[in-house]
């Protein structure tokens, strides 16, 4: 029984040994952390590092997730382009447009040409053309480009310059073939061949009358006498004296046309007999191109040769391209003179036109006659 008793009490001081060295144990583990196993102690690592690398982390502290790593992001290579106007170059180039001096206005013949008066021709002068915005155009070899008559280029605004179509003035052609020039019925002239491309003023000069100018259009002091033109004769009447030109082919139209006549008393020709010639000019000393060679005629025999003083001057030869005729007192029917020699055309200094002026070079500028 004794024994019994004891035995029983050693049971229950065991159990309560064991059972405070469980809650001794117990409490050992709240007050000391636990050691981390593998893949935990791995993770934390992780953690640790990123956020090395990553800096400061924004999440409270109470949010112990762990998210993965996101892909570092390419940064942008170009600024986005902003959407507007572009701005304008400012030009520094030249602001000067060179032109070129005027070039003397020539006929058929190589000699300047001359205006109703009198009056010297001139070609108008050539400009340099302009760009689209309105500045001087030069080519690759910083040479100026010049205006043609296809390609004008563009004013100061840069607005698109187009030649004028201008309608041509209509030209009347007349040919006298072996014409001859009638004074009262008697034979003044003959063997007359003109070729005249533009009819404009045709001159008779009769001793003792004066020189009389002729056209089929009205002029200032001239008189109109109808029906003058008359299928193959030309006819005048100038002081109570009646002037005919015959020739072999019709002169102007079918239907009769009026002559518009002058006379000019005051201009006389060194000469006793007769003379006719043409040109654009009414007023003294006029402009009295020769006539032609007459064509040779087969089956027929040639008649004498007219005196030298009945033969009219013969026309002169064309210069050669870039040539003309020097200017020299006009020779009159009559007169024996040489024929004035073919010189360079002479090539005048360009000018500047700065601000839409033109500021013309003194030696350039052309002589009003």
């Amino acid at each position: 029984m004794t024994r019994t008793r004891t035995e029983s009490l050693a049971a229950l001081l065991g159990f309560a040994f064991v059972f405070s060295s469980i809650a001794r144990i117990e409490a050992q583990q709240t007050q000391e952390p636990q050691p981390a196993s593998p893949t935990q102690q791995s993770a934390h690592a992780d953690t640790t590092q990123l956020a090395s690398e990553q800096g400061p982390m924004d999440h409270p502290a109470e949010d112990k997730t762990i998210s993965p790593p996101k892909p570092p992001q390419p940064a942008p290579t170009t600024a986005p382009v902003a959407k507007g106007k572009k701005k304008d170059v400012v030009y520094t180039g030249p602001t000067t447009v060179v032109e070129l001096a005027p070039t003397p206005m020539l006929d058929e013949e190589g000699k300047q040409r001359q205006d109703p008066d009198g009056h010297l021709m001139w070609n108008p002068p050539v400009k340099q053309q302009r760009d689209k915005k309105g500045h001087p155009l030069f080519d690759a070899k910083n040479n100026p480009v010049f205006q043609t008559k296809d390609n004008l280029g563009y004013d100061e605004n840069g607005k698109k310059l187009h030649a004028s179509k201008e309608k041509p003035p209509k030209m009347v052609a007349v040919s006298i073939s072996r014409g001859t020039l009638t004074v009262d019925g008697m034979t003044g002239k003959a063997a007359l061949n003109y070729e005249i491309k533009d009819l404009k003023y045709v001159y008779f000069y009769v001793p003792g009358i004066g020189t009389t100018v002729v056209s089929n259009e009205p002029f200032p002091g001239a008189v109109e006498q109808k029906h003058a033109f008359d299928d193959k004769t030309l006819t005048v009447t100038v002081n109570e004296h009646t002037l005919q030109l015959s020739s072999d082919k019709r002169i102007l139209g079918k239907a009769p046309e009026s002559a518009f006549v002058l006379v000019d008393k005051n201009f006389t020709v060194p000469t006793k007999f007769p003379v006719m010639g043409y040109g654009p000019i009414r007023v003294a000393p006029y402009a009295w191109p020769g006539s032609k060679d007459n064509a040779e005629l087969k089956g027929t025999v040639e008649p004498p040769p007219l005196p030298t003083n009945l033969r009219p001057a013969l026309l002169l030869q064309p210069c050669p391209a870039g040539q003309m005729r020097k200017a020299s007192q006009p020779v009159l029917p009559g007169q024996t003179a040489p024929p004035p020699p073919c010189v360079p055309i002479p090539q005048g200094q360009g000018t500047t036109t700065s601000a839409n002026q033109t500021v013309p070079s003194p030696a350039n500028k052309p002589s009003q006659q």
